[in-house]
């Protein structure tokens, strides 16, 4: 049977596709800035106590958001649980976006800003950061107009690692108080400066965190999103009170008990990181600063050759070449300091090879 194919909306056919390299990932992963050992062994536990029972009813959140409001010293009535930052994201497009207002993004950043807003009629304004990767400040002042409804702050960003100072949000806020400043603090624990106790005294600011990265959690899907309680009224209006599931639900409270196995997997990165970074710079490796649990480095044309040489090691890592002004550079995950000290080894022989010519 033959007939006239349904064509989707106008936004959806013309959106940017994105297609994250997953798969065949049983190698040691540099490449997509997870925990590269595993979570807490509390959370296994509490996982392994799910009954079946438990699993035949719809997720219930309340208890705890409630719980993770209380962590992190705010109002339940602050704070949505969601199923990672990626739907932290796309629940802000959906419900300040219309129709000629504009997103503003810092380039480059994390791609699925970009995605979720192109679904929506708004208009994307980048400002490019400059050779450095620093936080374009004034340039992002400068690119605010009325119609600035939504303005996207990773904190630390990715793919660079660069930060962005309290002082530099709040102005952002500041200026542009018809806008929902979103500062996105998914690298919040290997960087240590945040802006969520500003949360409900800043009527704009809105922050992120996620429990994918040094809690592990990524498999679960499970994220947080913080803003006044004005804010989360229209929020919650488009959030599905079921895009958290039961398992997340259970895992997260031991998550957020175990603070002993989150301190000291984030204390062993941030050393893996200082060692890691000394061992690029004695390989002449241009890097950039980085607060993050990754590191940006410039590989050069052969960067999809070196991607390849580093999986044929056992490490996966990942070529950001695509990403605006990164043509040449991969984004390297920082795990702990044995994976660290197999990466430097990997790419010592890399660049020995180069030497030697043995690589075209």
């Amino acid at each position: 049977m033959t007939g006239i194919a349904v064509k989707p909306r106008a936004r959806v056919a013309a959106m940017p596709e994105y297609h994250p390299p997953l798969g065949n990932r049983d190698l040691t992963r540099l490449d997509f800035n997870e925990n590269t050992l595993a979570c807490s062994p509390r959370v296994a536990e509490a996982i392994r106590l799910l009954t079946c029972e438990r699993l035949t009813k719809y997720p219930e959140r309340g208890t705890v958001e409630a719980r993770a409001a209380a962590h992190l010293r705010l109002d339940p009535e602050q704070v949505v649980l969601t199923n990672g930052v990626d739907e932290a994201i796309h629940v802000l497009c959906q419900a300040f976006l219309e129709a000629g207002d504009e997103l503003l993004l810092p380039v480059p950043t994390y791609t699925m800003y970009e995605i979720y807003a192109a679904q929506t009629d708004a208009r994307l304004v980048t400002v490019q950061a400059g050779e450095d990767f620093a936080f374009p400040y004034e340039r992002m002042l400068a690119a605010i107009t009325p119609r600035t409804k939504l303005i996207c702050i990773a904190n630390p960003n990715s793919p660079t690692g660069s930060v962005t100072t309290r002082e530099q949000i709040l102005a952002i806020c500041a200026a542009a108080p018809q806008a929902i400043v979103l500062a996105d603090e998914a690298y919040f624990h290997f960087f240590g400066e945040t802006v969520i106790d500003l949360v409900g005294q800043i009527p704009n600011l809105a922050v992120a965190r996620t429990f994918s990265k040094a809690y592990g959690l990524a498999g679960l899907r499970l994220g947080l999103l913080a803003s006044s309680a004005e804010n989360m009224r229209w929020i919650r209006r488009v959030l599905s009170p079921y895009s958290v599931n039961s398992v997340a639900l259970a895992a997260l409270p031991a998550a957020l008990d175990d603070q002993l196995y989150l301190e000291t997997y984030v204390t062993e990165v941030k050393r893996a990181r200082m060692e890691f970074l000394l061992d690029l710079t004695g390989l002449n490796l241009r890097i950039w600063p980085t607060q993050a649990n990754f590191v940006l480095v410039d590989i050069g044309a052969d960067h999809r050759g070196f991607v390849e040489h580093m999986r044929q090691a056992g490490i996966l890592v990942r070529d950001r070449s695509a990403d605006p002004g990164c043509q040449g550079l991969v984004r390297i995950t920082i795990g702990t300091r044995e994976q660290m000290r197999r990466a430097s080894i990997a790419i010592e022989n890399y660049l020995a090879q180069c030497k030697s010519g043995d690589r075209a």
